[in-house]
C-alpha cells in the first residue's frame, strides 16, 4: 500500500490548491492537519502493530488494535474527538507562537479539525483501495464486479437510450444554469443548483446500474463492459466527500484578514 510519501504529498499538493483557490480560507492549519490525518492518523494502527511486534510485547494488543484504527470510518468514531481537542489545541499554540501562520488570523475551532479529521481518514483510504493488496482488496474487487468481465459486453439500446439522456440532462442543465439569460443570479447560486444537478443525475446513473447489475434477473451489462457503479460510489465517498468536508472546514469570509489575502 502507499507509504507516506504518496499519502503526504498528494493531500498537501490538495490543500495547497484550495489554499490558493479559496484565497487563504482555507489556510496552513487546514492544510497540516488535513495532511497529518491523511498518512499517520489511519495508519497509526498498522504503526502500533509494528512497534508491538518489533518490541516483542503487547503483540496482541498491537494486532488487535489495527483493523480498528486502520478503517474510514473507526478512526473517526474512536478517535476523533481526542484528536479534534489536540489538533485544535495545537492550532493556537502555532499561532500564537509565530509557529505556522494562518491568513485568517485565528486558530483552527474543533468543528473545523473534526472536518478535516474525517476528511484526512477517506483521502487515506482513496489511495489505500487502489494500490494495496496487489490490486486485490475488497473494495476495489468490488468496484471491478459491477463491470461486466464474462464475455464480450452488448451494448443494449435501452442502456444507450438511458445513459444519452442522462449524460444530455448534465450538460445542457448544467449550460442552462449558467447561461447569460440569469444574469442576476449570484455565483453561489449558481454553483449550489449546479451541485444538486450532478448529484441527481448521479443518483439516477447508480439507480440504473443497480438494476441492471443487481436487480435485473439474469444481470446485464448496465453501460457496455464500465464498472460505473463501482467507480462513481468510490469517487463520491473518497474522492468527493473529502473535498467537501475540507470545504467546509474554511474560515467564514468575515474573519480573513484583508491585508494579508494571497493574490489569486
Amino acid at each position: 500500500m502507499p507509504g507516506p510519501g504518496p499519502h503526504m504529498i498528494y493531500t498537501l499538493g490538495s490543500g495547497l490548491a484550495l489554499l490558493h483557490a479559496t484565497n487563504g480560507r482555507f489556510g496552513p492549519h487546514h492544510c497540516v492537519v488535513y495532511t497529518i490525518n491523511t498518512f499517520f492518523g489511519p495508519d497509526i494502527g498498522s504503526f502500533a502493530e509494528w512497534l508491538t511486534s518489533t518490541l516483542g510485547s503487547g503483540r496482541a494488543l498491537g494486532s488487535s488494535v489495527e483493523p480498528w484504527i486502520h478503517d474510514p470510518l473507526y478512526y473517526v468514531l474512536i478517535l476523533g474527538v481526542p484528536l479534534t481537542l489536540l489538533y485544535s489545541w495545537a492550532s493556537r499554540i502555532l499561532l500564537h507562537k509565530g509557529l505556522l501562520d494562518s491568513v485568517s488570523g485565528i486558530p483552527l475551532t474543533k468543528r473545523q479539525c473534526f472536518l478535516l479529521i474525517s476528511a484526512g481518514s477517506l483521502s487515506h483510504f482513496f489511495l489505500d483501495h487502489l494500490f494495496e493488496e496487489n490490486g486485490h482488496s475488497t473494495m476495489y474487487t468490488w468496484i471491478l464486479s459491477t463491470g461486466w468481465w464474462k464475455s464480450r459486453a452488448p451494448i443494449n439500446p435501452d442502456a444507450v437510450f438511458v445513459i444519452a439522456i442522462l449524460c444530455t440532462v448534465l450538460i445542457c442543465g448544467f449550460i442552462y444554469i449558467n447561461s447569460r439569460l440569469k444574469p442576476l443570479e449570484s455565483l453561489r447560486k449558481r454553483t449550489g443548483r449546479s451541485s444538486r444537478l450532478i448529484l441527481i443525475v448521479a443518483i439516477g446513473y447508480c439507480l440504473w446500474c443497480v438494476i441492471q447489475v443487481y436487480l435485473v434477473r439474469p444481470p446485464r451489462p448496465a453501460v457496455g463492459e464500465e464498472a460505473d457503479l463501482g467507480v462513481l460510489v468510490f469517487l463520491g465517498i473518497y474522492f468527493f466527500l473529502p473535498y467537501w468536508l475540507c470545504i467546509l472546514s474554511m474560515n467564514p469570509k468575515e474573519f480573513q484578514d484583508s491585508t494579508e489575502q494571497l493574490p489569486l
